[in-house]
């Protein structure tokens, strides 16, 4: 019990904020210690018997230890007999952890902050409420490229601060439970992170289609109707996904279209070629990203089925057909089969999403809601995929950050779940992403569910209110152990309140992020206020119903047959004007062709990507 109040004050002078400060601001004396935590034994209420409130769960405190000072944070407060006391002050035991120390650097006695700490407290060692000077140094970035995101919660004065750099280069994560504003921090990180970052490329990957509006001055929106995305950017895997619905796919099927895609991709490369192709270095695969015609993969199939040694797998390919068939029918995969003309625009596509050039606006909002939710998860492994590897072979130069909202939906903790190659592309982002400049924020409410290896990649992590037992505990396993009693706040914080803990921080901070324009808030753009129900003449019922069947009233039918383009003719070029009759022709050749290439700018070969950066 804490009965000695004659004592003569701090011993250490410099931690005096005035010489005429009272010896009041003695507020306890550590009466156990080991090597992470100690107790210190304080009174709750003052000699006149007012409650003080000094003592409060959440609070840094430093004990005074000479020529340093340690810093605790106080995480539980207890009084032994569970009685309180009128007639007499009011013995109370803090328990408190210990995050690092303080010491004054020569010659200006500037405050310096380690995490580690040299000299323990001693039995009877002062504590205290630590000054602001102390306090600035325990979160000071010493020298890293800062970026202001809010306050401390334990000091609204001084600034919370994050390593930008850190914060991007080595990923990060924000969870939080529903409704405790993650979206609106991870507008705000965005916001920010463009100002210090502008040469930065963002990818969101937006379910809720709530972020374009809120960046709307960064960003631009791809949704089901302005996506292009072709058929022949998917490796076969994604491919089979679309194809089969999300369920299992027969392997009998895959393995034809396995055999078939390379020979129709030959076709395409060289039109007289026969049913055979060749093997070597430069053999095509199924998985090459190398343009094809639907329409000679159909053919190859039907000529498949008249083979009379084939007699035998003609219901295989016969259901194979009808699969394809019905796909390229389908008005929601319109984003894959509209083009009437098979072309190599990958360029155009990778530049487009990419923002290659940005022309200001370095921010793709790709919206989900729109899209047939069994080829989601294909569209995702393809820009996952895509994102890595453009930042591979750009060798550097392009910097991208992929964004992932409840990523748990991506990279689902069990690995029967979810689809694997999404999964196995964010993953390779998440292990190898930050060599080559592509970098993963993910963003999800229920981290329980979400893949433990990505989960442990994320060197930053904003840990908002979680309720969730599961998910707790999986934040605790990743916070530091001289930190894990700040994790015991995590099911009361308050909104836009954030625990911030890795690299992207000095130390485990406990802060609230700045408050956004309503404007910029995801979301507010589709709220409505509260107003009179809308009568039932204000409604068109047709538009809504043709939205439901995602057939357009002025839809043209889909076109199979794939017509041929000049192999000489370059992405995103209009195509040329019909020759009349005897007219003579006047397309470039070849050699005119190098004059003018559509580059990305990175040092990458038209009809080559992914495959080898060009040197200079």
């Amino acid at each position: 019990m804490y009965v000695d109040r004659n004592a003569a004050g701090e011993t250490t002078p410099q931690e005096r904020r005035d010489e005429a400060q009272p010896d009041s601001r003695v507020l306890g004396r550590v009466v156990q210690c080991d090597g992470a935590r100690a107790t210190i034994a304080a009174f709750a209420d003052g000699s006149d018997g007012a409650v003080t409130g000094l003592w409060t769960v959440g609070r840094l405190i430093s004990i005074s230890l000479g020529s340093a000072r340690t810093v605790g944070l106080v995480y539980s407060i207890a009084k032994a007999e569970k009685v309180w006391n009128v007639d007499r002050q009011n013995a109370i035991e803090v328990s408190v952890e210990l995050i690092g120390e303080v010491r004054d650097t020569p010659p200006a006695s500037t405050p310096v902050f380690d995490r580690g700490i040299t000299v323990y407290p001693h039995i009877g060692a002062i504590s205290h409420r630590i000054r602001s000077r102390d306090l600035q140094a325990i979160y000071d970035l010493t020298g890293r490229q800062a970026i202001r995101i809010g306050s401390l919660s334990q000091d609204d004065k001084i600034d919370a601060c994050i390593a930008i750099d850190d914060t991007l280069n080595r990923h990060f994560a924000v969870v939080g439970t529903t409704g405790v504003g993650k979206s609106t921090a991870v507008s705000l990180l965005l916001r920010k992170a463009l100002v210090a970052r502008p040469e930065l490329r963002v990818l969101i990957l937006d379910p809720h289609n709530e972020f374009a509006p809120s960046l709307a001055d960064h960003a631009v929106r791809i949704d089901a109707a302005s996506l292009d995305l072709p058929f022949w950017l998917f490796r076969l895997e994604e491919l089979t996904e679309v194809l089969f619905r999300g369920r299992e796919a027969a392997a009998e099927e895959v393995d034809l279209l396995r055999d078939l895609i390379p020979i129709a991709k030959n076709h395409y490369r060289n039109p007289g070629s026969g049913i055979y192709i060749k093997r070597g270095v430069d053999a095509l695969t199924a998985d090459t990203p190398v343009p094809y015609r639907m329409a000679d993969l159909l053919r190859l199939i039907d000529e498949r089925m008249g083979l009379l040694e084939t007699k035998n797998d003609r219901p295989t390919y016969r259901s194979l057909k009808t699969r394809l068939e019905a796909a390229i029918s389908d008005p929601r995969y319109r984003f894959m089969f509209n083009s009437r003309l098979i072309e190599d625009t990958i360029h155009e596509t990778v530049g487009k999403i990419f923002r290659v050039p940005h022309h200001g606006r370095p921010v793709t909002c790709f919206e989900m809601a729109g899209l047939p939710s069994e080829v989601v998860n294909s569209v995702c492994s393809v820009l996952a995929r895509l994102a890595f590897d453009l930042a591979l072979w750009s060798e550097g130069r392009l910097r991208l950050l992929v964004l992932c909202e409840e990523a748990h939906r991506y990279m689902p903790a069990d690995p029967r779940m979810g689809f694997a190659p999404t999964r196995h592309a964010l993953s390779r982002i998440a292990k190898e992403g930050r060599k080559y400049g592509c970098y993963l924020g993910v963003v999800t409410q229920r981290p329980g569910e979400l893949d433990p290896t990505v989960l442990s990649q994320c060197s930053t992590v904003f840990a908002m209110r979680l309720a969730n037992e599961q998910d707790q505990a999986i934040i605790r396993s990743a916070i530091a152990d001289s930190s894990a009693s700040t994790l015991s706040f995590l099911s009361s914080m308050g909104q836009r309140e954030a625990i911030a803990f890795g690299e992207g921080v000095a130390t485990t901070m406990r802060l609230k992020f700045e408050k956004l324009d309503p404007a910029f808030i995801p979301g507010s753009a589709g709220k409505h206020d509260e107003e009179e129900p809308a009568e039932d003449g204000e409604i068109d019922l047709a538009g809504i119903v043709d939205r439901l069947r995602n057939v357009s009233r002025a839809s043209q039918p889909l076109s199979i047959s794939g017509e041929p383009v000049s192999p000489l003719r370059q992405a995103g070029e209009p195509a040329p004007e019909p020759r009349q009759p005897g007219q003579a022709d006047d397309r470039p050749t070849a050699a005119a062709r190098e004059d003018d290439p559509l580059d990305l700018g990175y040092g990458l070969r038209p009809g080559t990507f992914g495959m080898r950066p060009q040197r200079s």
